[in-house]
């Protein structure tokens, strides 16, 4: 039976990477959806623009897609406050199922993208490592509420459910507000034009905090094995390299990658340090010849910042996925220098 692919956010950090994946596997036809849309490849991949939070354009966008087989369901929209993140990205997910399960007959599977949101990460230091079956804390969370809608939708359906929790994603995709590795890469780009060394600008803590990391590659390949594999149907897994990292290990090699000396930690905002770095950016562009890649497309620093302030462990359990029989796993550290090497590749990074 032939697999298609219906993905929702089809243009972000997690989705661009389960796109390529997918349409790499032979055996899958691959829907993308997506506010921008994209560029089609016939026999592949049909991209679809849609406003996911209008209920009548989701409905309309859907109504042909009646071959669709699995939902991965990968799209976030960002708001100020935790709050402001709950209806949104919850009516978002609502309204990909109101449209496509009444069109789409043989729906098998519905994957949810979550994160470690869900055991309150962003909140402060949280249990370490963290397991799936563990007490809820309180909302809110759009995640715990996306999970509680698709369980209840589901009871009585032929189609069942996964959900991932993956560490901070690394990938390629530009234009996303969730993207920690280009963000350090044009933080250090942008420190080496100016000639001064790569200085880790998180809290003194977070330095020799224990971390870890989910590759997006590895990612996609789990979203697959959890949306046909019977052994994860209607359950939740941690999703993450398989190895654990400390920023005052690693950070010494990603100045050495980029060239550069190394200086102790100072706490800054990159947020407000960056904020008048924009002509840096494009005068570097033109002297280096790099493309025309935008300074908002690449300055995701809210997030660094956000990621740069945890002062505490953060790290999870992944063996439950082990245990039901997905066993890749990838190196932190050449993750970060293949999407550093892939930046440059593309003449984003000099």
């Amino acid at each position: 039976m032939e697999n298609v692919a219906l993905v929702v956010g089809a243009r972000g950090v997690i989705g661009t990477n389960l796109v390529d994946h997918l349409a790499s596997l032979g055996d899958w036809r691959v829907v993308g959806l997506s506010r921008r849309g994209g560029v089609d490849v016939p026999g592949k991949v049909r991209q679809i623009a849609v406003d996911l939070l209008d209920p009548d354009d989701t409905r309309a966008k859907l109504a042909g897609l009646s071959d669709v087989t699995h939902v991965f369901y990968v799209a976030y929209q960002d708001r100020p406050t935790w709050a402001e993140l709950v209806p949104p990205n919850l009516a978002m997910l609502v309204n990909v199922v109101d449209a496509i399960e009444p069109v789409a007959q043989g729906l098998r599977h519905i994957s949810l993208m979550q994160g470690y949101k869900v055991y309150g990460a962003h909140l402060g230091p949280f249990k370490t490592p963290a397991r799936e079956d563990d007490p809820p804390h309180l909302p809110p969370e759009f995640n715990v509420d996306q999970q509680k809608f698709l369980e209840a939708r589901q009871v009585g359906k032929a189609w069942d459910w996964s959900a991932l929790r993956p560490s901070v994603v690394g990938g390629v995709a530009l234009g996303n507000p969730m993207n920690l590795a280009v963000a350090i890469a044009v933080y250090a780009s942008l420190s080496k034009e100016l000639g001064v060394p790569l200085r880790f600008p998180g809290k003194p803590g977070a330095y020799d905090a224990l971390l870890e990391v989910t590759d997006s590659g590895l990612l996609a390949k789990a979203a697959v094995w959890a949306a046909t594999a019977p052994a994860a149907a209607n359950q939740a897994f941690n999703i993450a390299n398989g190895d654990l990292f400390r920023w005052s290990e690693l950070w010494p090699k990603i100045a050495r990658w980029f060239e550069m000396d190394v200086a102790p930690p100072l706490q800054m905002s990159l947020q407000d340090v960056m904020a008048d770095k924009e002509p840096v950016w494009k005068q570097l562009q033109a002297t280096r010849g790099l493309a025309a890649t935008s300074f908002a497309e690449v300055s995701s620093w809210p997030f660094a910042d956000f990621v740069f302030g945890w002062d505490y462990d953060f790290f999870a359990d992944g063996s439950k996925a082990r245990r039901a029989g997905f066993h890749e796993y990838v190196a932190t550290e050449e993750m970060f220098f293949h999407i550093f090497s892939e930046l440059r590749r593309q003449r984003v990074i000099p």
